[in-house]
């Protein structure tokens, strides 16, 4: 017998009689390459992986049912339901039937009234290290447990309501296609009379991602208050990223790389590492006795739970909502595939981020040249103008005039189909009065200064901001200085009791609003991490005082961040930045302006943003100055518009600008027609031509790719084994080079 490659994907083949030995190498050859090449990989076609809940035994099976499986093919949650016991017992990933759980933990823990109780679990596993079935009817319940009375399954949630009012990524669904699981939980029955209250522990799985979601609730069945002081809503017992004998001062011990986690309750990062620092926590597991570690501080359970509180009263026949944990499961240690799963996961559960306006942040706000600003961004096709920082617009001016002369701008912009918004400050000013956060002793603001949202002035601030754009009809905010999780020790009644309970008081106030925006399609600008809550797009990778440098410095740090920024981001996540006049200072060496004299920069900062599918901030009083400048922005903006879908997909990472040879990023998707656009550039004063190696897996293209450079008449170049195609690219001087793929 003998094999060979069909050409349509990696696991199919023709079989003919020639020897065993060939089929053998066939099948040692697939069980090392990617892991999702023995199924359809769901980064290029994810359609046939549907979630589902179902039990483990045939339903013909006289026996109850104990085993049930969470499952999309991509990845599965394995539960134990039997016996009044509900328990997670095992988290794979299906490509490759890797296991990430070594140990079965409670599905959630709650302090209510100063007593703490386990959600489900079992005790007594007798080796951390991994997990067999035939421990589990020997382990028993965890002492205060609550029991599990039940469990039901529906569909997701639509945890926010998405006005969807602008072009966004064209195959994207909300809420997110998938399955829901609710377990009941309640105390157990006992002499004793037991408190009145049950723990719902619920769980998403989405369609065609191996993404879980899972969060908790607690109602409250009493005739009385009672106050949820603390919770855990998430802890996974997870196998080890590798083995450390020793513990070094100053070497950190690596966490568990299997498995990205963050939460709705992120809040001051620019990543979600750090605007998940105070939620997610990888910690060490004194029950792994038998971990390598001497010292027993392998970072290896990770638990979701705020830092600080909640410390929430919860009034007779209510109900209180944790925070939501985003669960993503690799099956990959390869960058790139790491990277697009990450990507893949926000397109699907904060698709709202796809959005990805052109803006011009007009610098002087003055009604007359606003609605100028509003005529040349539709002369061009921008369309945002932003009323940006300095600029003299005042959000919080609530006076009926000021906001009927907006009102009136609001509704010229709408009629030429531009979009308006605004800058607003938060944090980082004093408001004083009593209104400011007062750190615990030894702390201090994230950001020096930082207004209270619980106290008068924060109240009314976003009153303010709600009422401006009920009134004036702007669709965009530039919120500088989110909340950034301060915590505050003043008591602030009725909504803050003090420090344990500040940062979730806030954080769900900071949380609302923006959800409040999203629900009316207000375009949201804020440096940090609140995607999950429905702001659109925070920096790239921005540090201010990079724009005041000499221009040509600049164009080689705006594809350097773009290159690093999608790493963690899609392109339409990141903002970056293009100073048509002066800013931080730099002088006429770090401005464009003016524009006409400085064209083949200014041509060359967009062709580095719009190519690489990213929208900065062009921050000045004008976006053209000359007939020249107005055509060759328009010029740019129309090829934009024409190559939208491609340009604005995701992104497989090239060669990293350096200034020396050329850069390059390649964007892929499957399913247009246009499967990849190939973006390259020349930082040098020198032409470089030469022939480059680019992979085209992602582009879902098997065989043969029709390459056109320029969009121009294509050539049809056969893929080689690995999925690269050899282009041959010429690129003049500080130019660009591009290459539709089909």
């Amino acid at each position: 017998m003998k094999f060979e490659m069909t050409g349509k994907r990696p696991t199919l083949f023709r079989f003919q009689s020639a020897g065993l030995f060939p089929i053998l190498s066939a099948l040692i050859w697939l069980a090392f390459t990617q892991p999702s090449f023995a199924q359809t990989d769901w980064l290029i076609e994810n359609s046939s992986f549907k979630s589902k809940f179902e039990s483990e035994t045939p339903t013909q099976d006289a026996q109850p049912q104990k085993f049930f499986r969470l499952t999309n093919g991509l990845v599965t949650r394995r539960f134990l339901l039997h016996d009044n016991v509900g328990a997670s017992v095992g988290l794979t990933v299906d490509s490759n039937q890797q296991s990430i759980l070594r140990a079965v933990k409670p599905e959630a823990t709650v302090t209510i009234d100063g007593n703490q109780y386990s959600v489900g679990g079992l005790s007594g596993q007798p080796n951390y290290a991994y997990l067999l079935d035939k421990w589990l009817d020997e382990m028993k319940p965890a002492k205060n447990a609550l029991q599990l009375v039940g469990y039901k399954t529906g569909g997701p949630d639509e945890r926010i309501k998405w006005k969807r009012v602008r072009h966004h990524a064209p195959d994207v669904k909300w809420p997110p296609p998938g399955i829901k699981l609710t377990l009941e939980f309640a105390p157990a029955k006992s002499d004793k009379p037991a408190p009145n209250f049950r723990v719902f522990v619920h769980y998403e799985l989405y369609d065609g991602v191996p993404v879980f979601c899972k969060w908790i609730t607690v109602e409250n069945r009493s005739d009385k208050a009672i106050s949820v002081d603390r919770f855990a809503s998430e802890m996974l017992a997870v196998v080890e990223h590798d083995s450390r004998v020793e513990t070094r001062k100053g070497v950190s011990l690596p966490i568990p790389q299997s498995i990205h986690v963050e939460t709705d309750f992120a809040f001051g990062g620019f990543n979600h590492e750090n605007a998940n620092r105070h939620v997610v926590h990888w910690r060490t597991d004194p029950e792994y006795t038998t971990q390598v570690n001497y010292a027993k501080k392998t970072p290896c359970l990770m638990v979701v739970q705020p830092t600080n509180g909640p410390a929430q009263t919860i009034e007779a026949g209510k109900t209180f909502t944790s925070c939501r944990a985003f669960e993503l499961l690799y099956d990959s240690s390869d960058r790139e595939r790491r990277s697009l799963s990450l990507r893949k996961m926000y397109r699907t559960i904060a698709p709202w981020v796809t959005e990805n306006p052109l803006m011009h942040h007009m610098r002087i706000a003055k009604p007359e040249l606003v609605r100028k600003a509003i005529d040349d961004a539709a002369a061009v096709g921008f369309e945002m103008v932003i009323l940006s920082f300095g600029s003299g617009f005042n959000i919080e001016n609530d006076s009926p005039k000021y906001i009927e002369t907006w009102r009136e701008i609001a509704e010229y912009a709408k009629s030429k189909d531009v979009e308006i918004g605004g800058y607003s400050l938060l944090s980082s000013r004093k408001i004083g009065n009593g209104n400011d956060i007062v750190s615990p002793e030894g702390q201090k603001p994230a950001h020096g200064n930082c207004p209270a949202l619980t106290s008068e002035w924060g109240q009314s601030y976003y009153k303010k901001l709600e009422n401006f754009y009920q009134s004036t009809g702007f669709t965009l905010l530039e919120h500088d200085g989110p909340y950034p999780g301060d915590v505050d020790v003043t008591a602030r009644p009725p909504l803050q009791k003090g420090e344990q309970d500040s940062r979730w008081v806030q954080g769900q106030i900071a949380n609302k609003f923006y959800q409040w925006c999203r629900e009316r399609g207000v375009y949201i600008n804020a440096p940090d991490y609140y995607f999950l809550n429905g702001t659109n797009k925070c920096g790239m990778g921005y540090r201010e005082v990079n724009w005041s440098l000499p221009r040509e410095m600049q164009l080689i740090h705006t594809r350097q961040n773009i290159f690093d920024g999608t790493w963690y981001k899609t392109p339409s996540m990141g903002w970056m930045f293009v100073p048509l006049s002066e800013y931080h200072g730099g002088g006429a060496a770090a401005t464009i302006e003016p524009l006409d004299e400085h064209l083949d920069h200014y041509q060359n900062m967009i062709e580095s943003n719009l190519g690489l599918g990213v929208q900065a901030c062009y921050r000045g009083p004008r976006l053209f100055d000359t007939d020249r400048t107005r055509n060759m922005l328009k010029d740019k903006v129309d090829w934009f518009k024409k190559y939208r879908d491609i340009l604005e997909s995701d992104v497989i990472h090239g060669r990293r600008p350096d200034g020396r040879d050329l850069d390059w990023m390649l964007h892929v998707n499957s399913t247009l027609k246009q499967k990849g656009m190939l973006l390259v550039y020349n930082p040098t004063d020198k032409p470089i031509a030469k022939t480059i190696s680019v992979n085209l897996y992602y582009t879902g293209l098997t065989e043969v790719a029709n390459v056109k450079p320029q969009g121009e008449t294509g050539n049809a170049m056969k893929l080689n084994r690995d999925y690269t195609i050899e282009v041959k690219v010429s690129v003049e001087p500080q130019g660009m080079s591009w290459f539709l793929i089909e």
